[in-house]
């Protein structure tokens, strides 16, 4: 099975659910340090709506200015448009396999797609 990880290594369910993906059997893993290749607005679209989840739902507001911005009261299309130029927007780790998306918090969500 393909899995994919858009990892931050500074965030500890991030590394738990890396950890999880490494260990299981038969994965080949691709693993996306979302900070250094930043995820492109249709990318997000595609997660979001194959996790079954709005931008609002993924938008990150620990740690980051996405609240005095006005995002978490802001449309859509402008969330994912902040996201993709500022990936520390985006709640993370997303995972997606063959079965599907999860945004692994906590981490053993990711057992529902492995």
């Amino acid at each position: 099975m393909k899995a994919t990880i858009w990892h931050n290594p500074a965030c500890g369910t991030s590394r738990k659910t890396l950890a999880i993906l490494q260990e299981a059997p038969g994965v080949a893993l691709t693993v996306v340090e979302y900070l250094k290749s930043p995820y492109s607005a249709d990318k997000l679209r595609q997660l979001f709506a194959d996790a079954g989840l709005t931008a609002r739902d993924a938008l990150r507001l620990r740690g980051t200015d996405a609240d005095e911005r006005g995002l978490k009261g802001a449309g859509e299309d402008e969330i994912v448009a902040a996201m993709a130029a500022n990936p520390a927007y985006v709640e993370r780790p997303f995972v997606e396999t063959d079965k599907g998306v999860r945004l692994c918090r906590p981490q053993d969500r990711v057992h529902e797609i492995l």
